[in-house]
């Protein structure tokens, strides 16, 4: 993360809140961006929250194109929740312009701030402690997929080239194995040749985009379950959230990273691989969910390769760890030497589950999709 203070005068300066300014507290949740919730007192005593935020200009080299897309997005969003009687404060990110009309204040540090309505009474969560959980979110990631499937695409910027691309990543791990900066690949030789062995599988997805049996879409691309806002009273999932790497994509990249991150019986890190599964209950309830609210905006092909998609974005997630081990751990943050070894072990041992276990998704996928 970059630096995490803010000079409170040059936002009040910058943009109008509603009431006196009260303060502020730091929400730590997130690993890209800095975040705030300022806190205004308006003449009935009640308190008005914004969310500010730092953008990571590490991260994302171009805050202008990065706010053109969000911008763009949540204004269709608006448009389409009003015109079905919602609520657009709770159930759409709303972006708080500046003073000057701009989407994001530039300060004299070169640092980038931009500001959200806070969504009151919501909260988010980090694990599944409840299978209902698991399906809310998913109707939630499945309404925004649906409610955007008639964006128009070419007006959204790539924020991330080749962010989910496997062949390039796939690339990208030869590169690592071939050049080995850490001199570490003997100890990754079962890793090494777990990757080798599955290369055809990382060209499956991107062979029917270019043969046009699957479309480009408006796509989230961090699908996780703490980018979903929860209502306090329902437990519905009322707004998705964090839309740094809204881009063109394919929607089967945000299913099954929703499915490596959520339906896995086994923390991202954990030393101990035979506690590593797919949980089917897991995910049988999150499909429900996802075609419930996004089925029939899905094409038939999207449907179909569900399954794999979980697998091919959780193969993608360790290669990516496997890479930066032998690079040197130059780009995931580590808590010890062989950190993302352990995570590029707990991935493998996830897909290796599933390929076991695909022909029961399959069953499952095509089960649920019938019954829409």
């Amino acid at each position: 993360m970059q630096q995490s203070s803010f000079n409170i005068d040059e936002i009040l300066a910058n943009f109008t809140f509603e009431g006196e300014y009260a303060g502020f507290y730091v929400l730590t949740n997130g690993h890209i961006n800095n975040t705030f919730v300022l806190e205004f007192r308006n003449e009935f005593e009640q308190i008005n929250s914004y969310l500010l935020q730092q953008i990571n200009t590490n991260v994302f080299k171009n805050p202008d194109q990065l706010m053109e897309n969000i911008v763009g997005v949540t204004a269709y969003l608006r448009a389409m929740i009003i015109e079905n009687g919602g609520d657009p404060k709770r159930e759409n990110l709303n972006v708080i312009f500046t003073n000057g009309g701009k989407s994001y204040f530039h300060d004299d540090e070169d640092r980038y701030w931009r500001c959200y309505d806070f969504i009151t009474e919501s909260y988010t969560c980090q694990r599944i402690e409840d299978p209902l959980v698991f399906y809310n979110a998913a109707k939630a990631f499945g309404k925004f997929q649906c409610m955007l499937a008639d964006y128009p695409i070419d007006e959204l910027y790539e924020t991330i080239p080749n962010f989910h691309n496997t062949v390039s990543r796939f690339a990208d791990l030869k590169i690592a194995i071939e050049t080995n900066a850490s001199g570490r690949a003997e100890t990754a030789r079962p890793e090494i040749d777990f990757a080798l062995a599955r290369e055809a599988d990382t060209g499956v997805l991107l062979g029917l985009l270019a043969e046009e049996k699957i479309p480009l879409r408006v796509t989230h691309n961090d699908t996780k379950l703490n980018n979903v806002m929860f209502d306090e009273k329902s437990n519905e999932g009322i707004c998705v959230i964090d839309l740094d790497t809204v881009m063109p994509g394919l929607s089967l990249y945000d299913f099954g990273d929703s499915i490596r991150f959520g339906a896995s019986t086994a923390d991202e890190d954990e030393k101990d691989v035979s506690k590593v599964e797919l949980d089917l209950e897991l995910y049988e309830q999150y499909t429900r969910g996802y075609l419930s609210a996004a089925g029939k905006s899905l094409t038939p092909y999207e449907v179909e390769y569900l399954p794999f998609a979980s697998k091919l974005i959780t193969f993608e997630c360790g290669i990516r760890f496997l890479g930066d081990y032998l690079n040197g751990d130059t780009y995931f943050r580590t808590a010890y030497d062989d950190h993302n070894l352990v995570r590029c072990r707990t991935q493998f041992a996830l897909v290796a589950d599933m390929e076991r276990k695909m022909e029961q998704m399959n069953e499952i996928t095509k089960k649920i999709y019938g019954r829409l």
